[in-house]
């Protein structure tokens, strides 16, 4: 299946992750007169994508034809009141795809008729630039063609992934939706310990984001695994091996990522209930 068969798209919100969606679908190639945008707070690009591409903008009426997917891209505190608007939009044989963090298929389908197709997803922000990952879980009555077309769609923003248990979405989010934090964490708090060694903080700043972002892309291209690229830059008796002594010891950077996945996976758990 290819991208510019997939549609018509209707995307409700049009925010952060919404707008990088939609540009990605555009940059690849779905054609903008099949997608509908829902987004009572456009900005000006896409005032200008809809009056110059053909996109459709906030229409009055649910839009015909009716979409094969409904993407919601809204913030989950608002994902109820926002179904109770756009359910009206919403063919009953339409995909139903939500990026919204906690909500669950049960709560999504509550406001939609019975037996409506369900995809519930994970994204996490480094979608924004195309180079995120998606995990995706689907309720039963979803079709092997609308899980390809939600892949399709949903690759424009990274990698995909599925899972048949939607109980382990709160592990994916506390792993991949989370991550980024952990990471930047890193970055910061390398470059706070190059300050401490005596370093300008404008170079420690400079040198610790280079190396974060220069590894990851290290890890990303050589497809080989992490424990292979780090036993590869560490000599025995030298610097990198007195450093990773106290970062790997117990109690220390493995132990306590272990132990912030579970406290996020946790929450996730409440949040939900």
């Amino acid at each position: 299946m290819s991208l510019q068969s997939i549609g018509p798209v209707l995307l409700v919100g049009a925010g952060k992750m919404g707008g990088a969606m939609l540009e990605g679908w555009i940059d690849r190639g779905l054609p903008a007169e099949q997608i509908c945008v829902l987004e009572p707070n456009a900005a000006a690009e896409l005032r200008a994508t809809a009056s110059g591409q053909g996109l459709r903008l906030n229409p009055e009426k649910p839009n015909a034809p009716p979409p094969k997917v409904v993407v919601l891209a809204v913030k989950p505190q608002v994902m109820d009141d926002v179904l109770q608007d756009v359910v009206r939009y919403v063919p009953e044989d339409a995909v139903v795809l939500s990026i919204a963090a906690g909500k669950t298929i049960a709560n999504i389908a509550a406001h939609l008729p019975k037996g409506q197709p369900i995809i519930r997803t994970i994204p996490n922000t480094p979608a924004a630039i195309g180079r995120g990952i998606t995990v995706c879980v689907a309720n039963g009555v979803v079709s092997d063609e609308q899980r390809e077309a939600a892949g399709e769609l949903l690759s424009a923003c990274g990698e995909v992934a599925w899972i048949e248990d939607e109980g382990l979405m709160d592990a994916v989010t506390a792993v991949s939706g989370s991550g980024p934090a952990y990471v930047f964490l890193l970055a910061e708090s390398l470059a706070d310990a190059g300050v401490a060694a005596g370093l300008s903080p404008e170079l420690a700043r400079r040198l610790a984001l280079a190396t974060v972002s220069g590894a990851g892309e290290l890890l990303r291209a050589s497809g080989l695994e992490p424990d292979v690229l780090r036993k590869n830059v560490t000599s025995p008796g030298g610097t990198t091996e007195a450093a990773l002594k106290v970062l790997m010891a117990p109690g220390a950077i493995p132990d306590l990522m272990r132990e912030g996945v579970a406290a996020a996976t946790r929450r996730g758990k409440e949040l939900a209930d």
